[in-house]
């Protein structure tokens, strides 16, 4: 049982180590709206503020993963998969850093059983 709040796919480890080899340290942001609709935006560590009322959910690849409030109250049952996609001309105005490489990175969700929200819980308490 993986009571992991944010995982990703086999993909998204092969993007994210190249765009570390190229960019140094990574953060990423749920995004939540704006100019990039919902999508999880990757950014150098040193070129990205974290919003005071942003929650790190956790860490992807060695990067910690952040996400607005309001967004985290949405997703609380939920555990995040960041998976990625090919680009198309319909998202290639992104400030992500996997533009540049032709994907777009994506969010997919489940709802954690019971049982594994009971787990989820007891980590937010330590």
């Amino acid at each position: 049982m993986d009571t992991r709040r944010v995982v990703v796919t086999d993909e998204v480890v092969e993007i994210v180590e190249r765009l570390k080899e190229e960019n140094g340290e990574l953060v990423f942001n749920q995004s939540g709206g704006c100019c990039d609709g919902t999508a999880p935006m990757c950014y150098a560590k040193s070129d990205f503020y974290v919003p005071s009322r942003n929650i790190k959910l956790g860490e992807i690849c060695g990067c910690e993963f952040f996400i607005d409030k309001d967004q985290f109250e949405y997703f609380r049952h939920s555990q995040i998969i960041i998976d990625v996609k090919k680009e198309s001309s319909a998202f290639g105005n992104s400030f992500s850093l996997e533009i540049d490489l032709g994907y777009q990175f994506i969010t997919r969700s489940r709802i954690f059983t019971d049982e594994e929200y009971k787990e989820v819980e007891k980590e937010d308490l330590k």
